[in-house]
């Protein structure tokens, strides 16, 4: 039985008749269409993976039938056919929302290349928009683990409240750039600018210029007036990241425009105002580096307004496949792919493990596994080493936990070789590249019977 339905809507009986005979070879079952008003009733009856339609028909022009569909909101694929010549109404459908495009005459090979390839654009955006809609909430927010609930909607709280200063605490990697711009987003202030800098990335004689700009001469090299974030910012939200490592002497300029609102730039006559909602961010404990001098105290209760905790990725671990599907999906989408699986196996070591670098490490992860295997399953053996220790981090196992990781990976890998193996025991060897009798004195020596394995 076919997988994949198609229906053929062209005038040509016998160019009809030969596609629907070829197609049914490759596991395609095609049926015909010899007009446009046969080609929507057949449509209408039984909806196919995917239309053929002729850009010329006896009754009507194939662009009409496609505008019909999309009047009538029947999401069906549609790969327009094109005689020599008629290339430009062709590239005209495509635009008009067909999926792809075929010139008369076209070889078999790429009929089956472009209605598999048009199949697969779309079962990968079915994919993406299944994603975004049970994972990804309309505040940006990624997760749906009950902590990820509850800062979704502290989130929508304090978008819609007045409160124009927020902090931000968290790891490194916890998404702190995109809970800022969410609250942005959500709130009143959308329309206006949303500027972000990191405190840690400019030398510190720039960054009073950067924030609060500077005139024309006002310091060596500065050859033209500059204008300040803040500024830029007015009406919106400016997003201090790493606000902990700002420099003491800028801490207190910082310090008097979040009491009033001015400031003044470097050489200017005169101060300015702005109504910015400024958010702050850092992975540091600002509370012990008030203790240490190393930050304002006034400054840190001017920010503390309102305190927004992220938590790390190892906090919900339930959300780690639900992201790990969200970003194979959108890295597959800018790749241009079919985005990568997880197998059952390789499912449980992401979950079991620690995240140090948090929501960044699995992105990272999950775009090294999109460039290196565009669309396969991913398998323990395709993890790096890390993730096959039980409760791993960035730490080097001693001692007895370092045996018990070693048992741990060999124990994944033997398993894994056997099922990719189909149970075949020297297959399984061959693809760890050691010796039948080396395998199976391993299976013994870990515990690894048939017994074993068929309860596992």
């Amino acid at each position: 039985m076919s997988d994949i339905s198609v229906l053929i809507v062209d005038d040509e009986p016998q160019l009809v008749r030969s596609l629907v005979f070829a197609l049914k070879g490759e596991g395609i079952a095609a049926r015909p269409a010899h007009t446009g008003a046969e080609g929507l009733a057949e449509i209408e009856r039984q909806v196919p993976d995917l239309v053929l339609l002729d850009q010329r028909l006896p009754d009507m022009q194939g662009v009409q039938v496609l505008e019909r569909l999309r009047r009538d909101q029947i999401a069906v694929p549609v790969v327009m056919i094109s005689a020599h010549g008629d290339t430009r109404a062709a590239v005209q459908a495509v635009k008009a929302g067909a999926s792809d495009y075929l010139t008369k005459p076209f070889e078999l090979d790429d009929l089956i290349h472009v209605i598999r390839s048009t199949l697969e654009r779309e079962r990968l955006s079915a994919e993406v928009s299944y994603h975004r809609k049970t994972v990804v909430g309309d505040d940006g927010v990624v997760g749906d683990s009950p902590v990820m609930a509850e800062l979704a909607a502290t989130i929508t709280r304090i978008a819609a409240s007045s409160a124009a200063r927020v902090l931000l605490l968290g790891e490194s990697g916890t998404g702190k750039g995109l809970i800022a711009r969410s609250i942005h987003n959500r709130s009143a202030r959308a329309k206006a600018p949303f500027v972000e800098v990191n405190c840690a990335s400019l030398p510190e004689q720039l960054i009073e210029a950067e924030l609060f700009g500077a005139e024309k001469g006002a310091y060596t090299g500065a050859h033209q007036r500059r204008v300040g974030l803040v500024a830029l910012a007015d009406g919106g939200t400016l997003f201090l990241d790493e606000i902990g490592e700002m420099p003491p002497t800028l801490q207190a300029k910082l310090l008097h425009f979040l009491e009033n609102g001015n400031y003044r730039s470097i050489g200017a006559p005169q101060g300015r105002t702005a109504d910015v909602r400024v958010i702050a961010a850092t992975n540091r404990d600002l509370a012990e580096d008030v203790k240490a001098g190393r930050f304002r105290e006034d400054l840190f209760y001017r920010l503390n307004v309102i305190q927004l905790r992220l938590p790390p990725l190892r906090e919900r671990s339930g959300d780690v496949l639900p992201l790990a599907r969200h970003f194979a999906c959108r890295l597959a989408v800018e790749s241009g792919c079919a985005p990568v699986r997880l197998e059952a196996g390789a499912e449980r070591l992401l979950e079991a493990y620690s995240w140090p670098g948090n929501v960044r490490e699995l992105k990272n992860l999950m775009e090294r596994f999109t460039i290196l295997y565009p669309g396969q399953t991913i398998t323990p053996m395709e993890l790096p080493p890390n993730l096959l220790r039980p409760g791993a981090d960035n730490g080097v196992a001693t001692g007895s936990s370092l045996s018990d990781s070693l048992d741990f990976s060999e124990r994944v890998l033997l398993t894994e070789a056997l099922a990719r193996a189909g149970g075949q025991k020297g297959r399984a060897a061959e693809l760890l590249g050691i010796s039948r009798h080396s395998f199976k004195r391993r299976l013994q020596r870990l515990g690894l019977t048939s017994e074993n394995r068929s309860r596992g």
